[in-house]
């Protein structure tokens, strides 16, 4: 990277800035899951690689700049990890998982309080800018954490029938996108509840709802007609075709 920085090197290396640079990060973030969802391997390890790529193209503009090194970030992750897992690198004590989250957090919190970080409330360190069904998660974990919580599954099942009724009884626009988002929140503390990635559950029905339909445009295809010139009955027949297909059910 450093070669393809300096002058002589390649001209879209060399133009890159930080911002330029984010939403190919995003992209290979998007790339890695990707490759895990489909179980392929090598294409794993080729996105790995792409992935680590966006650290040095990073680190390697802050080291021009005289900011850090990536030598810095790595012994910074180092640190990071033995100072948050003192059940393993001291006299800690955490036996279960969910111990060690609570106390990765508390951690965490007196890392921002000792680096002078100004209050901002328990929700204020849960990022904007990330996917609204991630956010939403995190927002249900640090509030049920302080105690925000409902007693049994049940209860939150409850909830989601609440509001599908309240979203029924939406009489404007601005309404019903208010209780679908207060539908979809649900949800996802549903989710949560019963330990489910909401994010990588959606992307699994995403990738079975495209193999399905895959699936019916096929079979029309076969017969000479697009899913326009087909009926909802037809298309619903082989639809369930599909969910028979062994690799159609499965959740990649």
């Amino acid at each position: 990277m450093a070669r393809l920085r300096e002058p002589g090197g390649c001209p879209w290396d060399r133009e890159q800035t930080f911002d330029s640079i984010k939403p190919y990060t995003l992209e290979e973030t998007y790339e890695v899951l990707d490759a895990i969802d489909q179980r392929d391997w090598p294409a794993l390890a080729e996105e790995l690689g792409d992935y680590l790529l966006q650290a040095v193209f990073y680190a390697r503009m802050a080291e021009e700049e005289k900011l850090f090194s990536i030598a810095d970030s790595l012994d910074a992750i180092n640190e990071k990890l033995v100072r948050r897992h003192p059940h393993v690198f001291s006299d800690g004590d955490a036996r279960t998982a969910d111990a060690v989250k609570k106390r990765w957090d508390e951690i965490k919190g007196e890392e921002k309080k000792d680096k002078g970080a100004a209050a901002h409330g328990l929700l204020g360190g849960v990022p904007r800018s990330q996917p609204a069904l991630a956010e939403a998660m995190q927002i249900s974990v640090k509030a049920a954490g302080a105690g925000f919580e409902w007693e049994k599954l049940e209860d939150v099942v409850a909830k989601l029938h609440e509001e599908l009724g309240e979203l029924h009884a939406a009489a404007t626009q601005e309404e019903r996108e208010a209780e679908a988002g207060d539908l979809l929140f649900t949800v996802v503390n549903i989710a949560r509840w019963l330990k489910v990635d909401p994010e990588q559950a959606l992307r699994r029905t995403n990738a079975r709802f495209r193999r399905r339909f895959g699936h019916v445009e096929t079979q029309l295809a076969a017969r000479g007609r697009t899913p326009a010139e087909s009926t909802l009955e037809e298309m619903e027949s082989l639809w369930q075709e599909a969910k028979q297909n062994p690799t159609s059910n499965s959740g990649i």
